[in-house]
């Protein structure tokens, strides 16, 4: 199965598919190990999460809003 990467309402990516082709790298140029036996991963995007580059669900503890929510809220206050 292909990698699939679904951005999820005010929460993580979620990447599901061959994880075996799959590579994260941090910021150190080091690869960070993927969790085996699982059939996918969900990414951070909140920037909260201690467990990064992983979701920890710390998103829905901080109100996290995805870009496009945040900027409906945004011009709905200009």
């Amino acid at each position: 199965m292909p990698l699939k990467i679904t951005i999820k309402q005010n929460g993580p990516y979620r990447v599901e598919g061959d994880l075996a082709e799959l590579q994260i790298i941090d910021h150190e140029g080091k690869t960070v190990p993927i969790p085996e036996g699982k059939p996918g991963i969900s990414l951070c995007r909140c920037g909260a999460s201690v467990n990064k580059p992983f979701c920890d669900g710390t998103h829905s503890k901080i109100g996290f809003k995805g870009a496009e929510e945040a900027r409906k809220d945004f011009d709905a206050v200009e």
